[in-house]
């Protein structure tokens, strides 16, 4: 794969070489290869047939997590979340000491405690993470969800965007087999708060519990908006706005 520089824009198929636009710029690449026939036949490539076969595997349970908090993820979410959250399935997969190469998965390895460690903290939007925007300590109830923020000052405990007034935060507690390909989730209601020196208790209680047993995960979410003439406006300014795994179990 090369980088096409200059002032050509092309993009479709000339002799053997494909002209392709990407979030990185114009790309190149010569056709040809190993046709699909062989790779799902030939002996020797056993190695890449397991190799896909656990990719997949990996790249199905990133996208359940996605589909599971997608309503949360609307402007909290950067281009690169989909390959991030891959990765550390990935990682997650490469944890199963059970099954044979090939035959690993996200499921076996996420029994291991310190695969868990690898999804705590992980930020939706890598240009906001929690711990940049969010000053203040907070704490979770594993059994119900709650996160609990005392003396939160916004003005003071919140890294804010020009033009807003307001912050909003959200809470919810997920439930995902990775077994099954299922998952639940449940939401707090929105705390919303103006941006000011007023300390506030913040309790974000979700309402109810998530049906389904599983990986739990609680997740936090924190967006701005302003206020003109008493209509709140979202700001779409994504270097701020935060979704995070604050813990799973």
């Amino acid at each position: 794969m090369a980088r096409l520089k200059g002032v050509l824009d092309i993009q479709g198929t000339i002799q053997d070489m494909t002209f392709y636009k990407t979030q990185d710029g114009n790309l190149v690449k010569r056709k040809g290869g190993v046709s699909k026939q062989r790779i799902e036949n030939d002996p020797n490539f056993a190695r890449t047939r397991e190799n896909g076969e656990e990719f997949g595997n990996a790249a199905m349970s990133g996208k359940l997590v996605r589909d599971t908090v997608r309503t949360m993820m609307l402007n909290t979410a950067d281009n690169r979340v989909t390959s991030r959250l891959t990765k550390v399935m990935t990682e997650i997969k490469n944890m199963d000491t059970v099954n044979p190469r090939g035959k690993r998965n996200v499921a076996t390895g996420i029994t291991n405690p310190a695969a868990l460690e690898l999804l705590k903290n992980f930020n939706f939007n890598r240009f906001a993470t929690l711990g940049s925007v969010l000053f203040v300590p907070f704490n979770v109830t594993l059994t119900d969800g709650i996160i609990n923020i005392n003396n939160f000052i916004p003005l003071n405990d919140i890294v804010y965007p020009q033009g807003a007034t307001n912050v909003k935060l959200m809470s919810a507690f997920a439930i995902v087999d990775f077994t099954n390909n299922t998952s639940n989730i449940t939401y707090s209601a929105v705390t919303d708060l103006p941006i000011n020196g007023t300390s506030s208790d913040v309790i974000l209680k979700p309402v109810g519990l998530p049906s389904g047993t599983g990986t739990k995960f609680y997740l936090l979410h924190i967006d701005f908006y302003q206020l003109v003439n008493g209509v709140q406006y979202q700001l779409k300014n994504g270097t701020f706005n935060v979704l995070s795994f604050v813990d799973a179990v």
